[in-house]
């Protein structure tokens, strides 16, 4: 077992290739997701008659924004028109006034928000500028506060979690599947079968070689998250690094399993849409509960739920062992199946 480990150990460290999926690309991905999904500068641009919305006005110049005067006539102007006419403005805010029922003496005001494209991050911008600035004017006192989180939190914040989580057990998946299908195409895999080692040490040997590197892995990954892009977490970064760690292991165990059904690295690749793509869903990107057909359920059958939900107690609760037990003894029981099916699924490659 020691002499696969070690060989196991000295080709990865031999292949830049693999060293980089590993160690670097998670890093890169990181970044790349930190810097799509982090806080941004960007200055709304709203529309409003500044006549007729006068004390908007003055709620209006303490937030940071671009404001545009246009004189709005509900019988003439039409705001659709003119958003898809000056696309540098992200929003028209205008009151309309129609009688109010019974009583045509008297009018009662409607409050229109007309944006361009819903969803977009310059709606959003637009749209909670106002939220705040109507907060201001119709509530004075108004007063949010949150238990998790803050009012300044990116959505990279929110969901730090998920991309540790998921982004350590994809390329782990994908390096340790790969190898051991490089292993069998070169015939490496048999011959060492055909020596008096066990199944279960092969098994053993390649795990606990892909074992070394997903500690580096785990460790730098939370190391670099939290004091290079600033992520936050409540609780302890060892029991983070711990999380991450069994999951990788789990990601090892299950990326051999695919291998041994799989003849090609290209059928690994294949693999991954039934094999890695639904386990996202059910990382904690979308709460199990808001998934309708009770189809959420099916988040309890996947590893990198519990994996991903553990680091979620740690990071935005402060939990402990106390918290995550349950978490960590469900990915010990993964590893224990995923190794049990491994050394089973072996046999059809020992040829005495």
């Amino acid at each position: 077992m020691s002499a696969i480990a070690k060989r196991v150990i000295r080709q990865i460290a031999g292949d830049k290739r693999t060293v980089i999926m590993i160690i670097i690309a998670p890093m890169l991905i990181l970044t790349l997701i930190y810097l799509l999904l982090g806080g941004t500068d960007y200055v709304p641009t709203i529309a409003y008659d500044r006549v007729s919305m006068s004390p908007f006005t003055d709620i209006l110049r303490k937030y940071d924004v671009n404001t545009v005067d246009v004189t709005i006539d509900e019988e003439i102007f039409d705001a659709e028109s003119y958003l898809i006419e000056n696309r540098d403005v992200d929003a028209v805010f205008y009151f309309s006034a129609a009688p109010s029922f019974g009583y045509a003496h008297q009018s009662i005001f409607t409050m229109h928000i007309v944006l361009y494209e819903s969803g977009s991050s310059k709606s959003n911008a637009a749209m909670n500028t106002m939220h705040s600035a109507l907060a201001g004017l119709l509530i004075p006192n108004l007063e949010i506060t949150f238990v998790v989180g803050s009012t300044d939190e990116t959505m990279f914040d929110s969901l730090d979690y998920v991309f540790l989580g998921v982004i350590s057990f994809f390329l782990i998946f994908i390096v340790s599947g790969m190898a051991l299908v490089r292993e069998r195409s070169a015939g490496t895999l048999e011959r060492m079968l055909m020596t008096p080692v066990t199944r279960g040490g092969v098994v053993a040997g390649y795990t606990l070689g892909f074992g070394l590197f997903a500690v580096i892995q785990a460790v730098i990954l939370v190391l670099f998250s939290l004091y290079v892009l600033g992520a936050h977490t409540q609780g302890s970064a060892v029991w983070v690094i711990l999380i991450m760690l069994m999951l990788a292991i789990t990601a090892v165990s299950f990326g051999q399993l695919i291998s041994i059904f799989a003849n090609t690295e290209f059928q690994v690749v294949q693999l991954i849409p039934i094999a890695i793509i639904p386990q996202i869903f059910f990382s904690g990107l979308i709460p199990l509960d808001t998934i309708p057909y009770g189809l959420g359920n099916l988040g309890y059958a996947m590893p990198v739920f519990y994996g991903c939900t553990a680091i979620k107690e740690v990071m935005r609760f402060g939990g402990g062992i106390n918290t995550i037990w349950p978490y960590l003894l469900a990915l010990l029981g993964y590893i224990a199946v995923l190794s049990i099916l491994n050394i089973t699924a072996l046999k059809k490659y020992r040829k005495i």
